[in-house]
């Protein structure tokens, strides 16, 4: 299947109005493609870019069912049974019985949740920025549990554990992978 991006933006923005899910689904659209490249999946590049911009798609809207109407969604806009449990299983054990199989359905379990406290950490800085930002910092914010209270610790500790990688990695691979498409996702967002 070839992947519009063009067109799932259109869907996106059709069951997603807040501006923060939009920079939100930019975010980890485009980490997404950081990893893929980064970890040897270029030539589906824009599976994995696309699933991390769609992974939410039906939070905007549903929120009290999400990942319940995202299949129905997906599915009649012609997404593929692959395309949609890879969005569905990146609320497993949330809001979803959907286990992450291959490394890229990990990669979006793992970097979800992290993204949000990676830009929420951003925010707190001079530059507003995670172009500056150290490990160290990062893993300062993380350990405050007050700090960006609604990004779950727990299911990126799980996300880390299910890519078999310790928590350090994560942090760092996704605060580097941040860093490497932010001036993207600002453009995007018209920022």
């Amino acid at each position: 299947m070839k992947y519009n991006r063009d067109e799932a933006l259109k869907l996106l923005k059709e069951y997603n109005k807040e501006p923060f899910h939009i920079q939100h689904a930019f975010t980890v659209e485009a980490c997404m493609g950081y990893f893929a490249n980064k970890l040897g999946y270029g030539d589906e590049l824009d599976f994995w870019k696309t699933v991390g911009l769609l992974h939410d798609i039906d939070f905007g809207m549903y929120a009290d069912q999400h990942c319940k109407v995202a299949p129905e969604i997906l599915s009649k806009n012609g997404y593929d049974e692959r395309f949609i449990h890879a969005v569905v299983s990146h609320a497993y054990g949330i809001c979803s019985d959907v286990e992450p199989q291959h490394e890229m359905e990990k990669i979006l379990f793992a970097i979800d949740e992290l993204t949000g406290l990676i830009w929420a950490a951003a925010l707190m800085r001079p530059s507003k920025s995670t172009t500056d930002m150290e490990l160290k910092s990062l893993k300062k914010k993380y350990k405050d549990k007050r700090f960006a209270a609604g990004c779950d610790r727990d299911v990126i500790a799980k996300g880390a554990e299910i890519l078999g990688w310790d928590l350090d990695k994560l942090l760092n691979e996704t605060l580097e992978a941040m860093q490497a498409v932010e001036d993207d996702i600002n453009n995007q967002m018209g920022i």
